[in-house]
């Protein structure tokens, strides 16, 4: 089951040329969510050949500009390509506002339903949507502004079968192994219980995906994103404008890969939402003083596409090599 994550947008505060506002898009199999939506995300998605009109969920992690500014023209956007599902946008407190007010203003033509959901209470993590066999997660940031970070993990996988070990037990091929593999005991050949861990290995974990932007380093948001197969993590400054860093209520690269250092279990961290007075060359100061923390740490870049393997399937590769 592919699940691969779409850089629509890098950049904070200002649009640039070769530098559209920060968006993310997770595609698993024929789901889709937004990461916050840029100015600039429908660009992307046109020169990735996107299909916006499958977006399941779009989740704003807060209501300044550079994050949102993307929203209305894809809700109407949405309208010319005949979408009939409902979609649903989710983040915390003025969002439902904002939506409504821009329909108001633009008297936005909307042939579909819009399901506008606030997080009650974002200062508390929760669970904010709920798919098959994964869930996405909120988790409080520390913003000038009501801001939150969001978390997409998967289920627990039945380990591997054996397909040996239901032989030598009389277990015919067929249904019944299907019924081991789903966790579901049955009787073999001489009518005996066979349970599905005689056959099978060890519980796999799933995928997770972390989206971060926006926030002071702090302690708590460890948690969170511990074991992230793929961390998308606000690297907005160097440390020589730690000091702005702090005013602003933002990270250095250097604090995202401390976070991401000490959380533990994280496989690759990419830095996101850059400011507007670094250019493409200068970033690579970002990327040193992060990997000098965090070695897997990379620069996105607009219209990056990012496959998010199972980590079984990364140690395969590695041994390959």
């Amino acid at each position: 089951m592919n699940l691969e994550a779409f850089v629509l947008g890098c950049g904070g505060v200002m649009p640039l040329p070769n530098r559209h506002l920060t968006s993310v898009l997770l595609r698993r199999e024929g789901e889709v969510f937004l990461f916050d939506c840029g100015e600039g995300s429908q660009v992307s998605l046109r020169a990735l050949n996107l299909r916006w009109k499958k977006i399941s969920a779009i989740l704003i992690s807060h209501t300044h500009a550079d994050h949102v500014t993307g929203l209305p023209g894809m809700l109407m956007l949405s309208s010319q390509v005949d979408r009939v599902e409902p979609l649903t946008i989710i983040g915390p407190p003025r969002i439902a506002a904002y939506v409504e007010a821009n329909r108001d203003v633009l008297e936005m033509y909307i042939n579909y339903e819009i399901r506008v959901q606030e997080i009650r209470d974002p200062g508390v993590p929760q669970e904010v949507f709920r798919g098959d066999g994964f869930a996405i997660r909120s988790f409080p940031l520390r913003h000038s502004r009501v801001c939150v970070g969001y978390t997409l993990e998967e289920d627990p996988r039945p380990g591997v079968f054996h397909p040996e070990r239901a032989l030598e037990l009389q277990v015919p091929r067929g249904p019944l192994w299907a019924g081991l593999q789903r966790g579901e005991s049955v009787h073999n050949s001489r009518g005996d219980l066979v349970h599905p861990s005689e056959v099978l290995g060890p519980v796999r974990r799933g995928r997770k995906f972390t989206y971060m932007t926006d926030t002071l380093p702090f302690a708590a948001v460890e948690e969170h994103i511990a074991d992230s197969d793929l961390l998308i993590s606000e690297g907005m400054f160097t440390e020589e404008h730690r000091e702005s860093a702090r005013a602003k209520k933002h990270m250095t690269a250097a604090d995202a890969a401390r976070q991401a250092r000490r959380a533990g279990g994280i496989r690759r961290m990419g830095l996101i939402h850059y400011s507007p007075r670094f250019t493409n060359r200068e970033l690579r100061e970002l990327l040193q003083e992060a990997r000098a923390i965090f070695p897997d740490t990379f620069l996105t870049r607009d219209r990056q596409h990012l496959e998010i393997p199972y980590e079984e399937d990364q140690e395969a590769e590695r041994n390959s090599r």
